[in-house]
């Protein structure tokens, strides 16, 4: 699951990466309205995080244009506002949930999680399962039939979109946009280094499940008989 922050406190934002960063989301940090708004269209993130007071464009702003635009990216904001009014106006403007600074990061999780789940996402309390294997995305471990090993943070997040897309064919590009931005230089290579890695774990595991390639579109999960 891949996170935006929109915060102009540089403090929270970078407590708040390091939080969500340990429960293995993917998160991206950006500190003013404008910019925020550029992040959110390009559609890679599963929620956002939005204050409402920032520099550049508020968060009520960024939140409609989001919303005029047809994306549907569950929304929570976070802000030292905690009057009534504001509460409805975010609300209003189409956000999923509103919590006031300051609040636990026990509340945070517990409200990311309920907001991904209202829109119909996965959010695996424990483990993630594909044909006889088993992903654990909070302690990075892949079982096959009692069998386990311990994945890189990578690897579980490419395993964990694989297995999210619902044997759909996942593109490279699909696939860089999700785990390392839709900014980032990385390249198409690195992404066939962690299909490779995946692979042999796989194979050691004995596992049924095949990452299967087809050639120019992408990669697509396959339970073999």
């Amino acid at each position: 699951m891949r996170i935006l922050i929109v915060e102009d406190e540089l403090h929270l934002a970078e407590a708040l990466t390091q939080i969500l960063k340990k429960h293995n989301y993917s998160v991206d940090a950006v500190h003013d309205g404008r910019s925020g708004l550029d992040y959110a269209l390009s559609g890679i993130y599963d929620l956002l995080l939005l204050d409402i007071m920032m520099p550049e464009m508020d968060g009520f702003s960024v939140l409609k244009k989001i919303r005029n635009e047809g994306l549907s990216t569950p929304v929570i904001f976070l802000t030292a506002k905690g009057e009534i009014t504001d509460m409805v106006t975010g609300l209003d403007h189409g956000a999923d949930d509103y919590i006031a600074k300051p609040f636990s990061s026990e509340e945070l999780l517990a409200r990311i999680r309920a907001a991904l789940r209202r829109k119909g996402e996965v959010v695996p309390d424990d483990a993630l399962k594909f044909g006889d294997m088993e992903l654990n995305t909070a302690n990075l471990r892949l079982s096959v039939n009692g069998k386990e090993m311990k994945l890189n943070l990578k690897e579980s997040e490419l395993l964990e979109l694989l297995i999210l897309r619902k044997q759909a064919v996942t593109s490279k590009e699909q696939i860089i946009e999700k785990l390392w931005g839709f900014d980032s230089e990385v390249e198409h290579n690195n992404v066939e280094v962690y299909i490779s890695f995946l692979r042999k774990k796989l194979t050691f595991l004995n596992s049924a499940v095949r990452i299967s390639t087809l050639r120019g579109v992408g990669y697509v999960l396959e339970v073999t008989t």
